[in-house]
This record gives structure tokens, sequence and C-alpha cells, in this order.
């Protein structure tokens, strides 16, 4: 019989042995596993892409430049956003981009970037020159325009809180209106409005209707206004809102006093997008004069022309599409926003004016 310790240290070989295949399997199955997430990653990652259909890497374009891109990913796309010169010019909370964006004369860098939902970020950059600078302004109007004069001193105006807020989900607000005001005035009636409250970045929105009138395209707002504390707005809105043909033609413009500090306009889909132009030279107890020219095209888009302040033009030029609405209206609106502190404030309207043809 051989003795005990040989087949102890024989069964223990055979033990080792297995454990080892046991282990080198084990390995080598955990490796496969971390490869094939690995792989899965890449592919994940590989899914994602942006198409940019206008323009094309190296062409000569006018100003203002089509912008036409779409963005894939295996997971949801979140936003998308164009950069021209390291600048951000536009934004929108969809996979896809059709725009136009204003370009001074010569070459840039332009770059249509995506996020997913999980955060990934895909670049597509573009190099591409202008031609020429942005068209002319509009003709004057025609005589045969229709202007509706001192709209301030109109009967009619409505107003709300909740509506002005975000997705017109808003917090309720302390607010009002008083016409015929002869002091601040420039024709001896202007119409004060007031937002308060306790509630931060609270809103007040008003607006008059004006009647649907369906064949006017073009739309010269002039309105001028007056306000007291520089550091209590966080936003002040002009609009001119026009709905036909079951769609919304909404020409919302702000100068944002606190973030971008400049005039923005609504994009119907991407929400406020900067213009470039700065409104951070409006003073306090002086009356400012605002013109906003606006177009909705042939080809059923908003179209923001200029804005004029206090005499100075700045060509803004950008154009989006529309929303829905079964509505048949044309109006001019008015939105005041609340700061983080909601600190209450009052503005002034006056000789507030519509031309359109």
């Amino acid at each position: 019989m051989p003795p005990v310790s040989d087949r102890s240290g024989t069964q223990e070989k055979k033990e080792l042995n297995l454990n080892l295949e046991k282990i080198r399997e084990m390995w080598h199955r955990n490796h496969f596993a971390n490869f094939f997430c690995a792989l899965i990653v890449l592919t994940s990652s590989a899914f994602a892409g942006i198409t940019v259909s206008s323009p094309a890497n190296g062409a000569t374009v006018p100003s203002p430049a089509h912008v036409i891109a779409s963005a894939s990913s295996t997971n949801p796309i979140a936003a998308m956003r164009i950069y021209v010169d390291n600048i951000s010019v536009y934004l929108t909370y969809s996979n896809r981009i059709d725009t136009f964006i204003p370009l001074s004369s010569g070459g840039h860098f332009v770059v249509v970037q995506s996020w997913d939902s999980t955060g990934f970020v895909t670049k597509t950059p573009l190099n591409v020159t202008v031609s020429g600078s942005a068209p002319p302004p509009p003709p004057p109007p025609p005589a045969q325009a229709t202007v509706f004069n001192n709209i301030d001193d109109m009967t009619g105006w409505e107003s709300c809180d909740v509506c002005a807020g975000p997705g017109g989900k808003g917090p309720t607000a302390t607010h009002w209106q008083g016409q015929f005001q002869t002091s601040p005035s420039e024709d001896g009636a202007s119409s004060q409005f007031f937002l308060g409250g306790s509630t931060p970045y609270s809103s007040a929105l008003w607006w008059k209707q004006l009647g649907g009138i369906d064949s006017v395209r073009f739309f010269k707002y002039d309105v001028d206004f007056f306000f007291t504390d520089p550091n209590a707005p966080q936003a002040l809105e002009f609009d001119v809102n026009q709905s036909v043909n079951g769609r919304k033609y909404i020409f919302g413009t702000e100068c944002d006093f606190v973030g971008a500090r400049q005039w923005r306009v609504w994009d119907y889909y991407g929400q406020w997008q900067a213009t470039g132009v700065p409104c951070t030279a409006m003073q306090p107890n002086v009356w400012h004069h605002l013109t906003w020219e606006f177009e909705r095209t042939l080809d059923n888009h908003t179209h923001f022309i200029a804005v004029t302040v206090d005499g100075v033009r700045q060509v803004v030029n950008r154009y989006y599409q529309p929303g829905f609405s079964s509505a048949h209206e044309l109006n001019v609106a008015f939105q005041m926003d609340g700061n983080v502190n909601i600190t209450p404030y009052h503005v002034w309207l006056d000789k507030v004016n519509l031309t359109v043809w």
C-alpha cells in the first residue's frame, strides 16, 4: 500500500490543477465580458453622429447662412447647438437644426454640436466664407399700410401671471396696469405696469388684441418705455403675435438684463436665442425708443429683421419655424420678468404703435 502522504499529494495536485483550470475559465469569461462591455460602449459611440446638409465644409455662403443639420445616437438626442468662431449663436432642444445665422463677411469657423441623454457629445466642424453682408433693410411701409396708433391708450388690455411662466405654468404674481398716466409721459397719457410678489422669477404678461388680419406679412412695432430701477428686471419682453392658417407666428423679443445681457428672440422650438446685439446701455429714468421689424415669410417662417434702440439700428436676420394654432388673431404684448429676489418695479409705455402691411 503506498504511503498515505503520496495519496494525499496526488490528490492535492489533481485538486490544484482543477482549481487552476476553473480560475483560467473564470478569467477568460470575465475578460470576454469586459471586452464585450467595451465593445458595446464603442459600438454605441459609433452610432452617434451629426449630418450637416447645409452649408458644406469650405463653402462660400451668403448671409444669413442657412444651417440644416440632424443628429443621431443610440440614445435620444437632448440638444443641439451652433458655435460661430467659438461663440454660441443657436440652441435647440431637438435632434434637428433648420435655421438662418447672420454672419459678417469673411471666413468663419462653425461647429455644430449635439448632446445625447447620457451627456455624450458629438461635434462637426466647418469652415465657411461669407460672400457679402446681410441683406438691406426693407422699404418703408407703403401708403396703404394699416397703422394702430397709441395702443397703450386702447381699452381691452388683458393680462395674466401664470401663463407668463415656463410652459404657461408659472407662479402667481402681484401685477397691475394703470392707463392715462401724465407723469412720466411723452404725450400726456402713458400706461403704467407693475410687477411684484414673493416668488422668485415671477412674471406678468399683458396683451392687446387687434383683430385677425391674414393678409399682412410685415410688421413694424414702435414703443417708448421708461423704468426707474435697472437692477429689478430679469428681462423686459416686447412681442407681436399673429395666428393665421393654422400657424402661430410669435415675434417674441426681450432685453435680457441679467443673463446674456443681449436682445434675444423667440424660437418656437428652441426657446430664447441670443442675437449678439447688446442691451446693456439701458439707463433708468429716461425714455427709450424701441423699434422692431418683423416679417412672416412666404415659406412660413418668422423673420426677425432688425432692432433699433434710441436711433441705433442693428440687423438681426433670424428665421425660425412657427408653431401651430387654431386661433385667428393679431396682437401686441408686453411682459415683465422678475429677478431672483422678485424686486418690485414699474415700467411705463407710451406711443405704442404697430404698422402692418
